[in-house]
């Protein structure tokens, strides 16, 4: 397999509103360690020569002051107003051919697994995108009431979305939109196909008081 430069791009600009906490939810406590702590060193443990770009609030910066240098190879870049704009910068950073992750921040128990099947399939096809099922029926709501649709036509989007660097990086030249809800909208609209790849069913995203709880479940089985 060909093998490129990789660079991760890790967006945590989150404020824990729904978290009832004061601390922003990315810097809270797993397992000792703060949650994006975590993040980043899943990244680092799948691949030796991983990059990281994390991008934060300058008003976050000291969050990170006292743990960041346990990892050699991240770069800090401040955040932009939308999540666009804070990739973008991320972006900005990556002279050279790559393939790039983009990753929320929140997402701390992405596995090796994974992160190797984006890169693989990325090299591939360009993008991977990875995707998990829909277990709960769903329901369209449509003027006057609500319908059933059928769950198996859909499915529950993940992060990292990965892509060559000469898929993503052109693709965000172009202005911002309110519909691009996330970095494959944005490539999509350069006219990319973009590949979808299974996800990971421990790759939660930590929004809530139970979702740290979880992950603590999941760090417990997985050491």
């Amino acid at each position: 397999m060909e093998q490129r430069k990789k660079v991760a791009i890790i967006v945590a600009g989150g404020s824990g509103t729904r978290m009832g906490s004061a601390v922003p939810k990315q810097f809270l406590q797993l397992a000792g360690k703060p949650v994006l702590w975590h993040t980043v060193n899943a990244f680092v443990q799948a691949y030796i020569d991983m990059e990281i770009v994390l991008v934060l609030p300058e008003a976050h910066f000291s969050y990170v002051a006292d743990w960041i240098g346990d990892f050699k190879q991240v770069m800090l870049v401040k955040g932009g107003e939308t999540r666009f704009n804070s990739v973008l910068n991320g972006l900005n950073t990556v002279q050279e051919p790559a393939v790039i992750f983009v990753h929320d921040g929140v997402r701390p128990m992405v596995s090796t697994a994974l992160i190797h099947r984006c890169y693989e399939g990325a090299i591939a096809q360009g993008s991977a995108i990875p995707v998990i099922d829909m277990k709960d029926s769903i329901r369209e709501l449509v003027p006057g009431g609500n319908r059933a649709v059928d769950r198996e036509q859909f499915k529950i989007i993940q992060t990292p979305q990965t892509f060559l660097s000469e898929w993503i990086l052109p693709a965000f030249e172009q202005p911002f939109d309110p519909l691009f809800t996330d970095e494959a909208s944005v490539v999509e609209r350069q006219g990319r196909q973009v590949q979808l790849v299974p996800g990971d069913e421990a790759n939660i995203k930590i929004t809530r008081p139970l979702d740290l709880t979880i992950a603590e479940a999941l760090l417990g089985a997985r050491d």
